[in-house]
């Protein structure tokens, strides 16, 4: 009789079952059941036989098995360390497979060659830093994964909406970002109590970390309910030169920070600088 694909819930209850394994909450552990959810994310990647692909907590090895089924190499990176004798064993078949016991947050992701992807069914406790861990790494060409749906709409807002914010700016310095499709809980067991998201980050060339203008849009968010001018002067910037860049840049005197675009925050620090 075939085996049942690593997907199926009867196959991720024998395997947990085996292994006197259940799901742990501390570490964001929600298996993918669906099928459909893993064709779309392979899909979104785009994955190439010459690509090395990143996995930040494969849980079973669902997705890493049809990651290394389609990558160059695959490097996992698991900090439950009971998942690492079952992971091996579920992709046992391949050989271009490496699985690391280490936080995801600890993972040097300079070492990884240039042009390398992150597909990922990402914790969601630790997804927003390990998101712009991999951005700043300038190692990727494309991230595609699983998050809450809420953090996808953040990453993904647009100037004026009210999940736009200073994530949606600092991500969107680094890459076009797009909602591939939303994902019920009952894509995973044991199913969450929210709704997730797939994205997929198609990253700019040659683009290094800009910390001065991360720090001035943080800066600009600080107090939501203020106006862009109040945030500044409350850090210490002069009244004068923030009313006239303000002023220079055709923007209101009472804009707040949730109106300004990519460009024109790019455009005021320089200003201020």
């Amino acid at each position: 009789m075939p085996q049942k694909p690593l997907y199926s819930i009867a196959r991720i209850q024998e395997i947990l079952d085996k292994y006197g394994l259940k799901a742990d909450k501390r570490f964001g552990q929600n298996f993918l059941i669906d099928a459909n959810v893993l064709n779309k994310i392979i899909a979104s990647a785009q994955i190439t036989n010459n690509d090395l692909v990143l996995e930040v907590g494969p849980g079973l090895g669902v997705l890493s098995y049809e990651l290394a089924k389609n990558a160059a190499k695959l490097v996992s990176i698991e900090l439950d360390k009971r998942l690492i004798e079952v992971v091996n064993e579920n992709l046992a078949e391949f050989d271009n497979f490496e699985i690391i016991n280490q936080d995801a947050l600890d993972y040097d992701f300079k070492d990884l060659p240039k042009d390398s992807l992150l597909v990922a069914n990402l914790p969601y406790n630790v997804a927003t830093p390990i998101i712009v861990n991999a951005l700043e790494s300038q190692r990727f060409k494309r991230l595609v994964f699983l998050v809450q749906k809420e953090v996808a709409q953040r990453l993904a807002a647009l100037p004026a909406s009210k999940n736009y914010g200073a994530l949606s700016l600092i991500v969107q310095y680094y890459g076009q970002v797009k909602k591939i499709a939303d994902v019920s809980p009952n894509s995973f067991f044991p199913a969450p109590k929210v709704t997730s998201s797939i994205v997929r980050i198609d990253l700019k060339e040659n683009l290094k970390p800009n910390p001065e203008l991360f720090e001035f849009i943080h800066i600009a968010f600080k107090h939501r309910r203020k106006t862009l001018k109040k945030n500044l002067i409350m850090a210490d910037y002069s009244p004068e030169q923030v009313l006239a860049a303000i002023e220079k840049l055709n923007l209101k005197s009472t804009v707040r920070a949730e109106e300004l675009s990519l460009e024109d925050f790019i455009n005021l620090e320089q200003e201020l600088a």
